[in-house]
């Protein structure tokens, strides 16, 4: 009875063995698209390593404020009254890039004068926050653009504004 026993068990083995065998026989890619499909895969692993290296550049923030600026915006043809604006930017920076970011703002504040100021009155009253933050900053990468230069921070944003 053992030798029967062994027998069965031996039998079952080499089916099981054989079945595994013709499985990744059967539903393995062929070798071209075994290829093809490493590529796919270390593509992907290339794409997460460089979003990877993108957030260890970018690493911790800082914000720089640049305070106070100040600017009277654009009369309607008819209006005597002036109107000012008064805004706070506050500038998100790489921890790496604090130091030039820092020199460029006497840069930033004179950009973001320039981009105020021709404002008229009406349209100042109707924009958002979102939208003055996305004027600015077309005009900031506008301008390091035209300069040939990089740009020190990532955005800038409003901390603070007052229409009068």
């Amino acid at each position: 009875m053992n030798k029967k026993l062994i027998i069965i068990i031996v039998a079952v083995a080499l089916i099981c063995a054989g079945g595994a065998g013709a499985a990744v026989y059967f539903l393995a890619p062929p070798k071209g698209e075994a290829a093809e499909a490493d590529k796919h895969d270390g593509d992907k692993k290339t794409k997460k390593k460089k979003k990877e290296d993108d957030e260890e550049e970018a690493g911790p923030m800082k914000y720089l404020t640049v305070e106070k600026v100040i600017v009277m915006l654009r009369r309607s043809p008819n209006e005597t009254v002036p109107h000012y604006l008064s805004a706070d930017l506050v500038v998100a920076v790489p921890v790496k890039k604090e130091k030039d970011a820092k020199e460029h703002l006497p840069l930033l504040r004179s950009v973001a004068v320039r981009t105020l100021s021709s404002l008229p009155m009406d349209k100042a009253q109707a924009m958002t926050i979102d939208e003055y933050a996305e004027a600015l900053n077309k005009a900031f990468e506008e301008e390091y653009e035209k300069d040939e230069r990089e740009q020190p921070f990532k955005e800038v944003m409003i901390g603070k504004l007052i229409l009068e």
